[in-house]
């Protein structure tokens, strides 16, 4: 069994717990012999799954590995076949030297004597790491692609209908009905399993099911990119779309009206939520989106999203306000949520009532009141906004304002004595300030009343397992468009963002990259995202713009008072910074 105690101990020596949850957890051990600590730090947030893999390699005395896109050769993968490694959660990645390196989720006896005696049959010597369970998942999904899964799924799904051939195409009239029975047919049921694990495992923000004439398209969404996964014939679509209708407890009868529904599922001691949206697109068919929200990665910080130095201090700046309006704004898919959640986590503390109005509620944040809005029962950001102000908060965040009447709610809010943050739909940050007049906001009282704007993109982030740096000429020919973007930039400013610089000369010796694409980023040359944006302050002089010299609104003028990096700036510099590259940051920008 694994030593409890130990593990704490490790735990208290590096300083990953802090003391006192540390004497806490000491007394839930003593308490209960059969006291779970690694799954109760997980489930609590205290410390991701890796890190726990790496301190219990040291308890078991064994070398820590992640195999986390790493990419097996067959020939390696398959000298412990695919059943022993599902049953004893062990993959051999190496052999190099009469030496066979196996890695294990738990070390028990049974299994090593077992891998030993294989070990020995082929005449080396079995080296052991530990990995986690979510490590072996990644490398265990190599045995079988996910194109193989399905087509045996649809091979017996085939034979159990008597041999018909799923890939011929069914007249309309003889179409699979939507009924349960299918829906939770073992083939059905494992063919969505699949899409839904592939998924995961791929990082999707998003999953689309669709129908089309001669099949049914699965893409992904990754990274911001849709992304084709696979085909299914189309005669199983509906019975696909019945499946996660009934995962999500929806009408399964219902196919004239979109509707909406919810799927909670625990995968690798991960509780992922998923909101499932169907659309009718004709000829009595519905497309499916599953929006994946993985509860288990927590809410980002603030300092971890990527905004430039200046960005941050507005930010943080204008969050120590106890009234006022704090906008966000982009397109959708830019990232405006995540912002406002890694601020509503920063002010979540004892002594602050915070009250919510979103649709949906992507993550629930404990010690903060959400509610989930309903236009169709009259509820919506306006009305509930109304009640809001009336139950005694401080913070309140408006999931997103749409119309006249919740801007003049919002500036009523700010007004008497409330920090309200929220998004909008507008280009950039000068943008949102006529947008708020357009829909009637009086502009004395933005002046008094809206604190700052933050605008912001989301673009992907350069694979750092595979990227490579720019040819000559790609190099000299992006350098000169980006003086001339960043021209007017205070030095001392730029030097913040780029430390290794100390003029604008500096800049020509850094270096720039480009994608090259790995199994890590699964050949994209792109992995994970990073937010670039720009923010302006209502100071002395906007407000005198805004009230007396609209026209005037520009970013030359608000340069005059504040050290405005505008989004292509700051894109361009991160693309200096070695983080992602040009083409990347005029997509999302000039979008």
């Amino acid at each position: 069994m694994f030593n409890n105690d130990k593990f704490l101990s490790l735990l208290k020596l590096k300083k990953v717990i802090p003391a006192d949850k540390a004497s806490e957890l000491d007394i839930l051990i003593k308490k209960d012999k059969n006291f779970n600590l690694e799954d109760f730090l997980i489930k609590q947030k205290v410390i991701n799954s890796e890190k726990i893999t790496e301190i219990k390699a040291e308890v078991y005395n064994l070398p820590y590995k992640n195999l986390v896109g790493e990419d097996i050769p067959e020939n390696i993968l398959e000298i412990i076949n695919e059943e022993l490694a599902e049953n004893y959660l062990a993959i051999c990645f190496s052999v190099l030297e009469k030496k066979m390196s196996i890695a294990l989720v738990e070390p028990n006896l049974k299994a090593m004597e077992a891998l030993n005696f294989l070990a020995n049959e082929k005449k080396l010597r079995a080296d052991y790491y530990l990995i986690s369970k979510n490590s072996f998942n990644s490398a265990f999904k190599q045995y079988k692609k996910m194109e193989e899964e399905i087509s045996s799924a649809l091979e017996i799904k085939s034979k159990s209908e008597g041999g018909e051939d799923l890939i011929q195409i069914k007249k309309e009239e003889d179409r699979e009905d939507l009924n349960v029975d299918d829906a939770n047919s073992a083939p059905v049921a494992k063919i969505v399993s699949v899409i839904i694990k592939n998924a995961i495992d791929s990082r999707a923000s998003d999953i689309h099911v669709e129908p089309y004439e001669k099949e049914s398209r699965v893409r992904y969404r990754i990274d911001g990119i849709l992304k084709n996964a696979l085909f299914l014939p189309r005669n199983i679509h509906n019975s696909v779309v019945a499946r996660i209708k009934v995962m999500a407890k929806m009408k399964l009868d219902e196919t004239r009206v979109p509707q909406d529904g919810r799927i909670v599922l625990v995968m690798d001691n991960r509780e992922i939520d998923f909101r499932i949206s169907t659309l009718p697109v004709g000829n009595g068919q519905e497309k499916v989106v599953m929006r994946i929200l993985d509860t288990a990665k927590g809410i980002i910080g603030l300092d971890e999203l990527g905004f430039n130095t200046y960005l941050l201090e507005v930010f943080k700046r204008n969050m120590k306000k106890t009234n006022g309006i704090l906008l966000v704004t982009g397109p959708t898919g830019s990232g405006k949520t995540t912002t406002l959640y890694s601020i509503l986590n920063i002010l979540n503390q004892e002594g602050v009532n915070i009250s919510t109005l979103e649709d949906p509620i992507e993550y629930q944040l404990k010690g903060i009141n959400q509610s989930q809005i309903r236009p169709k029962i009259g509820y919506s950001f306006a009305t509930g906004l109304r009640s809001l102000v009336r139950q005694d908060p401080d913070v309140i965040m408006v999931g997103e304002i749409r119309d006249e009447e919740t801007v003049e709610l919002s500036i009523h809010a700010g007004l008497t004595g409330h920090l309200v943050l929220s998004t909008i739909h507008t280009n950039d940050s000068l943008g949102t300030i006529f947008r708020l007049i357009d829909m009637k906001a009086e502009p004395v009282l933005l002046c008094s009343i809206l604190r700052m704007v933050v605008a912001q993109r989301l673009t992907r982030r350069l694979c750092d397992n595979c990227k490579k740096e720019a040819d000559p000429a790609y190099k000299e020919k992006f350098m000169k468009d980006a003086l001339k973007v960043i021209e007017g930039l205070d030095i001392e400013r730029l030097r913040l963002e780029l430390p290794s610089i100390k003029s604008f000369e500096d800049i020509n010796n850094l270096k720039i990259y480009q994608p090259v694409g790995c199994s890590k980023c699964q050949n994209s040359g792109y992995l994970n995202r990073i937010s670039i944006g720009e923010a302006i302050e209502i100071d002395d002089n906007l407000k005198d713009l805004i009230m007396n010299k609209l026209s005037s609104l520009n970013v030359e003028n608000v340069r005059k008072s504040q050290k405005f990096i505008s989004l292509k700036q700051d894109g361009f510099l991160k693309v200096l910074k070695g983080v992602t590259n040009i083409e990347e940051v005029l997509r999302v920008i000039e979008m």
